[in-house]
């Protein structure tokens, strides 16, 4: 991964975080793995892309990156922690974790070392450790956060684990897998996998809380005649009323189609926001038929808007 991430997403450190989103979604177009069947270097491509916006658009992540105290993979620079305290060793003895250590090796001949008595080293002991925990990202797209998807992911040293993102699921939600790290040393128990998830933006949907938020285009006769418009949800297309009159702007609701509450196992709702369309091409008929209506039908539709005065 490019330790610069601002490299990464091809911008400038003075970017704004508009900017910063803005352009992670135009990349995240172009790099979806579904998109790019056939490029393989993509989806590590794309998956470094997720990896630097998780960090750069939380401002708090960004002031410590940009100050140096984590590096591009959100690892804190000041030190490197090479044991941690755990109950339960044999004789009394600690735990230790390996991390710091470059291998089993160097890890036993370190305590070895440490715990030796006298001149001589007759002190004997057995030195058990929890073996290392290991971060992972995993990239989802939108609808699978939202509904719940099975995912298999492939780690670093080759194996393979089957996760189940629950419906519902958030950006940067982490989940532990336990027991499937790197290997204890010397009889000590597994580490643990993390993890962390990072959601693709939707074309169409945005999210808010449990809420589904979408633009709908409608025609000018649909907005003001009203009738029955097929819309897009989660879960498939539905059939709505568009009510006679309605507006640009107009924000209906579907109740109930939203995402999914993790905690509460209720369903938030969809808004639909309508957006009038006119047709791309000219239309002598119609545009002489509005010419008429406004003739006979004079109105200032900025009349007591800031705008106007």
């Amino acid at each position: 991964m490019n330790d610069d991430l601002y490299k990464t997403l091809g911008v400038s450190r003075a970017a704004s975080q508009d900017e910063i989103k803005r352009r992670y979604r135009t990349l995240a177009k172009e790099l979806h793995p579904d998109l790019n069947p056939d490029k393989p270097d993509v989806a590590a491509r794309f998956s470094e892309v997720s990896a630097a916006y998780d960090m750069l658009s939380d401002p708090e992540k960004r002031g410590q990156y940009d100050r140096g105290e984590i590096d591009a993979q959100g690892h804190e620079r000041q030190q490197q922690r090479f044991y941690r305290d755990f109950e339960g060793a044999a004789d009394g003895a600690k735990y230790y974790r390996q991390e710091g250590f470059p291998d089993d090796e160097t890890l036993h001949d370190f305590f070895a070392d440490l715990f030796r008595g006298g001149e001589n080293g007759r002190r004997s002991f057995r030195m058990q450790a929890r073996g290392a925990d290991i971060a992972y990202s995993l990239s989802v797209d939108f609808l699978e956060a939202a509904k719940g998807a099975k995912k298999r992911v492939t780690m670093a040293d080759g194996r393979t684990l089957d996760l189940t993102i629950p419906a519902g699921a958030r950006g940067r939600q982490t989940f532990r897998v336990k027991g499937q790290g790197q290997p204890g040393f010397d009889g000590g128990e597994p580490g643990d996998v993390f993890v962390e998830l990072h959601i693709t933006p939707h074309n169409i949907f945005d999210r808010k809380d449990n809420d589904v938020h979408l633009h709908l285009p409608v025609t000018p006769a649909e907005a003001m005649l009203g009738g029955k418009v097929a819309v897009p949800t989660i879960e498939g297309s539905v059939t709505m009323t568009v009510p006679k009159g309605s507006n640009a702007g107009s924000t209906l609701r579907l109740r109930g189609k939203g995402i999914v509450d993790q905690h509460t196992g209720q369903r938030g709702d969809q808004y639909v926001h309508l957006k009038v369309v006119l047709p791309t091409t000219a239309n002598p008929s119609l545009e002489e038929m509005l010419r008429r209506w406004q003739a006979d039908h004079p109105y200032d539709p900025r009349e007591g808007w800031g705008g106007s005065r």
